[in-house]
């Protein structure tokens, strides 16, 4: 694993998400009570930006688009998309559920490392 600097670990504030890019990969970058955590930056859903998402029960990330909500630190759906009424049913014909993509972080330091790679 090659971890890299992502940023200093005071930088974020909890529930905060930053859009981070690591060599050639770009990820999210998310302070939560108990730490940092590190996912992919679109929605597994219709692909929509999660860095315009928000942070919700301690630990879920909700897609600004349809809603969908993902486990901050296993990349679980916990609710597929449901907004709004109708449409999002029919892409979900098309776009079955699928995790989204979380990255190895541990803190050195100070600073908040990350495994692009994953």
């Amino acid at each position: 694993m090659a971890f890299t600097r992502a940023c200093e670990e005071n930088d974020l504030s909890i529930n905060e998400i930053k859009k981070v890019k690591l060599g050639d990969q770009s990820l999210l970058l998310i302070r939560l009570e108990d730490g940092y955590y590190a996912t992919a930056t679109h929605c597994t859903h219709v692909f929509a930006p999660l860095a315009r998402g928000s942070v919700t029960d301690g630990c879920r990330l909700v897609c600004p688009f349809h809603r969908a909500e993902f486990n901050i630190k296993t990349g679980a759906v916990e609710k597929w998309a449901n907004f709004p009424p109708g449409i999002a049913q029919l892409t979900n014909l098309l776009r079955k559920e699928k995790a989204l993509k979380t990255y190895p972080v541990r803190i050195e330091e100070g600073a908040v490392m990350v495994d692009p790679q994953g």
